[in-house]
């Protein structure tokens, strides 16, 4: 037993006796699939931070490690459920690292790869001291790993968490970089010594121009996550499990830190934010108070064509359409808008759908951060601004005091808005969203809702934090009426979908675009069927 080779299951024995710990063993059932068979036998999971990438590679150590003897840990989870499960339990030869570390105690790439190569050789002489004495462990790792297994026929499987950390602090560092992607593909690509290779990080393998430098693994990422989504990141039914065990409500949970929609039917949380909001007994910011790569402030506010409207979309709840296919996966190549975005995606600042190929901010922590991020650069002002004064708009609005809500909608239109864009039919919809951005804390807010006879703009529904709130329900007009804005709403009977209430508020917004004043105008009505 080593430091890296062979290592004991210590660390993932510590999680497994936590007072909180999830499942992920069924993970297992998946890697078995893939030992020693040359198109699934390469894995690269790449996961935004605190998503329990770690904790997955701890386990996996802990199951195939020859170093150690993990049955009663196993026994326990859902693994021993499934037929065979035992069969490559703690069989293999196993060298677990993080590529951090070593890059943290280098000076250079060279040294780099020089001290990983040394320090593995050395784990591997003490272990097979008896047998290959003779061998030049000095000379390459790839050689004298082919050597082992040709003494005894045990095969490696090569656990390297945060494998992209190069690629974040040598970001400027073409050629270290592709020094370090060739000593990654000759160790593992078409080595008969390796039974599995599973890479952790949080970007996706990097590209050069159209073409991934390792293209012998298959990639598991937050825009194409395939079958292992539910591994990394907690589920909706595991938080459900962990808010009923400790009392906690699911609404809340799920507004604080719900919203990574990985594929149709899964949605992630991030695990650290769940498990602190459990342990500290209230939601905050949890992940966003961890150690951060970059500041999200720097990205948001690049000079590229339309990446200050999608944001300020973004902030008031809309989804942008995006194009993942020019992103080469790393911080620096990025040549538009929607490499930006498609960066957030992967750190974590942005959900993605990609059935619809939109991006989204998930939920209420990350939006917080959006609003520090644009608090720290002064070309948001006016944004940060009317997100400032939204508490006082939903007051207004809740008090019926129309005239007031049209002044501060125009406002917030006039100064939000750049001439180019201002008589744009989606420039209202969006000013209005971030004119009542603090609705958010009490309300779900829904745009174009099935209604009645058509689609509701926008409706007000009240949330766990509101339960004795009224909804609104929001109709937007150019060039007409507020007046004819609360007619539709009700000719149309919008208000027939919120059955659980008969009590509400209608709200009927006009935007005179030819007029030169550029006037708003506001009607609010109560409503009971």
């Amino acid at each position: 037993m080593g430091i890296y080779l062979n290592p004991d299951n210590n660390i993932f024995s510590e999680s497994y006796n936590d007072e909180i710990f999830v499942d992920k063993s069924m993970l297992i059932s998946y890697t078995n699939h893939c030992i020693k068979k040359y198109n699934k036998k390469n894995i690269c999971v790449s996961r935004p931070r605190r998503f329990g990438k770690s904790v997955n590679l701890n386990m996996l150590s802990a199951y195939y490690s020859r170093g150690c003897n993990s049955r009663m840990i196993f026994e326990g989870l859902k693994i021993s459920e499934t037929p065979e499960w035992d069969k490559h339990l703690n069989k293999y030869n196993v060298i677990h690292i993080s590529m951090q570390k070593f890059l943290s105690n280098s000076k250079s790439m060279d040294d780099m790869l020089e001290l990983l190569q040394k320090t593995l050789m050395k784990d591997i002489k003490k272990e097979y001291k008896d047998y290959i004495d003779y061998i030049d462990f000095e000379h390459n790792l790839s050689f004298c790993m082919a050597d082992v297994y040709s003494i005894d026929n045990i095969p490696f499987v090569i656990l390297i968490d945060e494998w992209d950390c190069i690629f974040r602090e040598h970001r400027d560092d073409r050629e270290a970089q592709k020094k370090y992607l060739d000593f990654i593909r000759d160790w593992l690509k078409d080595q008969s010594y390796v039974a599995l290779a599973y890479m952790t990080g949080i970007l996706p393998i990097k590209k050069y121009g159209t073409h991934s430098a390792l293209n012998m693994f298959n990639e598991y990422s937050m825009t194409n996550s395939g079958k292992l989504s539910e591994y990394t990141g907690f589920t909706e039914s595991e938080v459900r499990t962990l808010c009923k065990e400790y009392n906690k409500n699911i609404d809340e949970m799920r507004y604080w830190y719900n919203g990574y929609q990985i594929n149709d039917d899964i949605h992630l949380y991030c695990p650290r934010s769940v498990v602190m909001a459990i342990e500290m007994e209230r939601y905050d910011n949890y992940w966003t108070r961890t150690e951060t790569y970059e500041s999200l402030s720097k990205y948001i506010s690049m000079n590229f064509d339309g990446l200050y409207d999608a944001v300020e979309h973004l902030l008031a709840g809309q989804r942008v359409k995006i194009d993942i296919n020019t992103f080469q996966n790393d911080m620096t190549s990025l040549a538009g808008k929607d490499d930006v975005l498609t960066l957030l995606v992967h750190l974590g600042y942005l959900g993605y759908i990609s059935n619809t190929e939109e991006v989204y901010v998930p939920n209420k922590e990350v939006a917080n951060e959006y609003v520090s991020g644009m608090r720290a650069e002064g070309k948001w002002k006016k944004t940060i601004d009317a997100v400032q004064r939204s508490k006082e708009l939903l007051s207004l609005t809740l008090s019926r005091k129309a005239d007031k809500v049209a002044e501060r909608i125009e406002q917030i239109h006039r100064e939000g808005c750049d001439p180019q864009h201002y008589n744009n039919e989606q420039a209202l919809r969006y000013t209005v969203l971030i004119a009542y951005y603090y609705a958010r804390e009490k309300y779900n807010i829904i745009q174009e809702m099935p209604a009645g006879n058509g689609y509701a703009d926008v409706i007000f529904v009240p949330n766990f934090q509101n339960p004795d709130g009224i909804p609104i329900i929001i109709e937007l007009k150019y060039n007409k009426s507020a007046d004819s804005a609360i007619e539709q709403i009700k000719n149309r009977h919008y208000p027939d979908c919120l059955n659980d209430y008969d009590k509400m508020l209608l709200v009927g917004i006009n935007y005179n675009k030819e007029s030169t004043d550029k006037k708003h105008e506001c009607v609010i009505e109560d409503y009971e069927k």
